[in-house]
């Protein structure tokens, strides 16, 4: 038996045997949803919707926008450390 077939084995288990975490996810998605439309600005929501949504790069949003790349990049990072803590601290 090679050693991966043991680990896929036991990430099949694992799987199988995992608590139902449907509640924990819905409830999750429901304060990011709030916290996205509450804390954040609209520049920082406009800029995580290029980037998670549309799938764009920092450098294609930045040409877009007209702006530097290091703008979006601190913009993006402001906006997920502030909606982490919102989650982390249930908002």
């Amino acid at each position: 038996m090679r050693d991966n077939e043991c680990y896929g084995d036991l990430a099949a288990w694992q799987r199988a045997n995992a608590p139902d975490n449907e509640e924990e996810l819905e409830r999750l998605t429901r304060n990011l949803r709030l916290a996205r439309e509450e804390m954040l600005t609209t520049r920082q929501r406009q800029l995580l919707h290029m980037y998670y949504e549309e799938g764009k790069n920092i450098t294609a949003i930045a040409k877009e926008l007209g702006i530097q790349k290091s703008s979006v990049s601190r913009t993006l990072a402001r906006a997920k450390r502030q909606l982490y803590l919102c989650l982390r601290y249930g908002l």
